[in-house]
């Protein structure tokens, strides 16, 4: 379980850089869309492409960052049912959901996106609009967000084992912070061990 959960902490690191990465893509995607504007009301100069690089920047932060939505247990959750069940009963379901629903959507995703992205990329496919952008790109964000979410799901999936077996903590009692890094390097044994409740031991 120690590899595993090492693999899972490099997994974590890969997860953490391009989500705090991909913010600045919201900043970029603000001052293109002002600058756009600026120029079609003050000079009458308008552009496809700044209007396409747009929604392109914001795929790229939705995409991209779902597997930094799951690192951070920020995804959507029926709280008023999962509030109520015991922890060891959260992590099985989140087991469930990852192996039955996630993994095998993520499979599918990348297999059925990835023949019209090449397809795409050698044919040059560009914008239908004048002045419009490369289409390639953009469907990469689709195979590329759906790799970055399966394997998130993989070191989520790791996590949840070692806390029903005794050997980390309850990530989901940690929901919307940035302190899973802390909860692996205790499962590691970096820092005061954890029993199966997520609390430290004495």
């Amino acid at each position: 379980m120690g590899i595993l959960l090492k693999l899972s902490q490099g997994i974590d690191a890969i997860g953490r850089l391009i989500g705090k990465s991909i913010i600045w893509l919201i900043l970029a995607t603000a001052l293109i869309s002002a600058g756009n504007a600026v120029a079609r009301k003050a000079f009458n100069i308008g552009s496809n492409a700044f209007l396409e690089i747009q929604w392109y920047l914001f795929a790229a932060v939705f995409m991209l960052g779902a597997g930094y939505a799951f690192l951070q247990n920020a995804h959507v959750r029926i709280d008023v049912i999962a509030n109520k069940l015991s922890p060891r009963v959260r992590n099985y379901v989140d087991i469930f959901g990852i192996i039955v629903f996630l993994l095998p959507l993520c499979y599918f995703m990348i297999t059925f996106s990835w023949p019209v992205v090449y397809g795409a990329y050698v044919s040059g496919e560009m914008s239908s609009n004048a002045g419009g952008l490369i289409r390639w790109p953009v469907y990469a964000m689709v195979p590329g967000g759906f790799a970055l979410l399966g394997l998130q799901a993989v070191s989520e999936l790791i996590k949840r084992v070692a806390f029903l077996i005794g050997q980390g903590p309850d990530c989901l009692a940690h929901s919307g912070t940035d302190d899973t890094e802390d909860h692996v390097h205790a499962a590691l044994g970096d820092t005061p061990e954890h029993n199966a409740a997520g609390e430290p031991q004495k």
